[in-house]
C-alpha cells in the first residue's frame, strides 16, 4: 500500500466509530435526527404551520403532517426557487437537484442546503470509501484516479443566482480541493452539458489515466467503458486500466448488468463491484459486505428520518407509515423521507425490503410508479431483474438494457406482457429464451404465476430484441442522455414501448 492511500485511509476509516454506534443504537439515532431536524425548522414557515416546537413524539408529528407526493409539496419548493427564505428550511437555498420521474413529466427540483451536501452528500462518500476500506484492506484505490460520470449545471429559471443540475454536478461544483486530486475527468469537463461533447472529452482523457475506480450509474458507464475500448483497440477494459480495482455503483439496479461488466468489460476476480443508494433527494444507504450482494446498510445519521409505508397503504389518502422499529424482513415498503433539506414525509417513490435488522439492510425492488399491475399481477422490477439474468445466462448473452409494458385485453385476444430487450448479441434461440424469462417470473411472483395458469388472464411475454445501441437512440431522442436519466423498466401503459417500437420499425 502507497504512503497516500495510507494517509487518505487513516483518515476516511475514522469515521467507522461513527457508523459502529448507529449500528448498534439504530432507532435511538433515528431519534435523535427526527428531534434534531424539527427543533432546526421549528421557525421556518412550514414548522410554524405545522408547530413543530410543541411535537414531543413521532407519532404527533405523523397524525399532524401529511405524507406528500413531489407534486403535492411544489407549491412550498417553488417559493424557495422564487428566493424566498426560511420556508421549507432555515438555512439558505442555493442549489436544486433537478430529476425526472412526475406525473406530468415535468422535472423535479430538490433544495440542496448546505447541511444536506455535508451532512449527507460528503459523509455518505467519505462513508462509502470508509466501508469499501474495511472490505478491501489492501486496496490501491488512490494509487490512481477515479472516473465520476456527472450531470450539467443549469441557472434557476425563477431566480438566477442559485443553481438546478443532477446532485452529482451539484458535488461535484462543490467538490472539497483534495478529492479533486483522485478523480477524472476535471469539474470542467465533468459539467459539459452536451453529452456526446462531454463523452469525446471523457474519453481522450480517461485513456490516458491510471483509473483504479469509477463512480456512476451502470447505463452510462457501459457507454464510457465500451466507447474507450473500442478506441484503444483493446479486448476489454483491463487492457486498459491494468490497475482497476472497483465500481462503485447505483441508481438502477446492477443485477441485469453484473455478468456484463464481470465476464465481457473486466473479466477478473479482482475487480469489486460496491452498490450505493445516492438519489436526488439525498445518501440513503451503502453496501457494506462484500459477501450480500445487492443489499446495503442504511445510513441513520445523514440528517434523514426515515418512514416507510407497507404496500397496502401506497395509494391511500392518510397513509399509515412505520418507523424503523415497526419494519418486518422481506416485505416491500415505499420510503417515506423528512430531510435537512427541507422535505418533510415525502414520498421518494423507491421500493425497498429489509433483509435484516441490527444491522438495518435494505434492498431496493423497485419505484411505486414502476411496476406491471394492469391484471392484477404486481409485477415489480426486482421479479424483471431476477428472470432476466436467468434467461440471459441460460442463452450466453449479455443483458444491456430492457422495458416492458402491459398488452391490453380485447374481445378477441387475453392480455399479456410486451417486453423490449438490448443484448449483446441476439440469443441462439429466442423462443427458449422468451419460456425461462416466463417460467422464472412465474417462479418468483405468484400472482403473475396465477394470472398466467391455463392462459387465464396473460399470455406468454411477446418480445422483441433489438440492436446494440437502440435504448441510447431512445434516450437520446428523448433528451435524456447522461447525468442521472435512467431507461424507465417497467410501466402500466404502453408509452415507453410505442416510442421505441417507432424508432425500430
Amino acid at each position: 500500500m502507497s504512503l497516500i492511500t495510507e494517509v487518505v485511509g487513516f483518515f476516511i476509516k475514522r469515521r467507522r466509530s461513527r457508523i459502529d454506534h448507529f449500528k448498534m443504537y439504530p432507532v435511538e439515532t433515528q431519534s435523535e435526527q427526527f428531534f434534531s431536524l424539527i427543533d432546526r425548522a421549528k421557525f421556518t414557515e412550514f414548522g410554524l404551520k405545522y408547530n413543530f416546537a410543541s411535537i414531543t413524539t413521532i407519532k404527533e408529528f405523523q397524525e399532524r403532517v401529511p405524507v406528500v407526493t413531489y407534486e403535492e409539496h411544489y407549491p412550498w419548493i417553488e417559493r424557495v426557487m422564487r428566493g424566498e427564505k426560511n420556508i421549507l428550511w432555515p438555512s439558505e437555498i442555493n442549489w436544486f437537484s433537478k430529476s425526472s420521474g412526475t406525473t406530468n413529466s415535468r422535472s423535479k427540483f430538490i433544495p440542496v442546503s448546505e447541511e444536506s451536501l455535508e451532512e449527507c452528500n460528503y459523509r455518505g462518500g467519505k462513508d462509502m470509501l470508509t466501508l469499501y476500506f474495511d472490505n478491501k484492506i489492501d486496496s490501491q484505490l488512490f494509487d490512481g484516479k477515479s472516473i465520476s460520470i456527472g450531470g450539467s449545471l443549469h441557472p434557476n429559471p425563477f431566480n438566477t443566482p442559485a443553481m438546478t443540475g443532477d446532485i452529482s454536478a451539484i458535488i461535484t461544483r462543490n467538490m472539497p480541493k483534495w478529492a479533486e486530486m483522485f478523480r477524472i475527468p476535471p469539474p470542467e469537463i465533468a459539467l459539459l452539458e452536451r453529452w456526446e461533447d462531454k463523452m469525446e472529452r471523457m474519453i481522450e482523457i480517461c485513456s490516458k489515466e491510471n483509473v483504479t475506480g469509477i463512480a456512476g450509474v451502470p447505463t452510462w458507464t457501459v457507454v464510457l467503458i465500451e466507447s474507450i475500448v473500442e478506441r484503444m483497440g483493446a479486448k476489454n477494459a483491463l487492457e486498459v486500466w491494468p490497475n482497476f480495482e472497483v465500481f462503485f455503483h447505483g441508481a438502477v439496479s446492477f443485477t441485469p448488468y453484473r455478468s456484463l461488466f464481470r465476464d465481457r468489460l473486466f473479466p477478473s476476480d479482482k475487480v469489486n463491484y460496491f452498490e450505493t443508494y445516492n438519489a436526488s433527494e439525498g445518501f440513503f444507504a451503502i453496501q457494506d459486505d462484500f459477501a450480500l450482494q445487492d443489499q446495503m446498510l442504511l445510513m441513520l445519521d445523514y440528517g434523514v428520518f426515515y418512514e416507510f409505508l407497507p404496500v397496502e397503504e401506497w395509494e391511500k389518502e392518510f397513509p399509515k407509515a412505520l418507523t424503523l422499529d415497526e419494519v418486518e424482513l422481506e416485505k416491500s415498503y415505499a420510503m417515506v423521507i423528512s430531510t435537512n433539506g427541507g422535505l418533510w414525509r415525502y414520498k421518494i417513490g423507491d421500493t425497498v425490503k429489509f433483509t435484516s435488522k441490527y444491522p438495518f439492510r435494505i434492498k431496493i425492488t423497485g419505484r411505486t410508479k414502476h411496476f406491471i399491475n394492469a391484471f392484477g399481477e404486481e409485477l415489480m422490477v426486482e421479479n424483471a431483474d431476477q428472470a432476466l439474468t436467468v434467461a440471459a445466462a441460460n442463452a450466453k448473452v449479455d443483458l444491456k438494457e430492457y422495458t416492458a409494458g402491459p398488452v391490453y385485453m380485447d374481445s378477441d385476444s387475453k392480455g399479456g406482457h410486451e417486453w423490449i430487450i438490448e443484448c449483446s448479441q441476439l440469443p441462439e434461440n429466442c423462443d427458449q429464451f422468451i419460456e425461462i424469462l416466463d417460467n422464472k417470473l412465474r417462479e418468483v411472483n405468484s400472482d403473475y404465476d396465477a394470472k398466467r395458469q391455463n392462459d387465464i388472464a396473460l399470455v406468454k411475454p411477446k418480445v422483441h430484441f433489438v440492436a446494440s445501441g437502440t435504448f441510447y437512440t431512445w434516450m437520446e431522442k428523448r433528451g435524456k442522455l447522461g447525468g442521472q436519466h435512467k431507461v424507465p423498466r417497467l410501466s402500466n401503459s404502453r408509452e415507453y414501448l410505442e416510442e421505441i417500437l417507432e424508432i425500430i420499425k
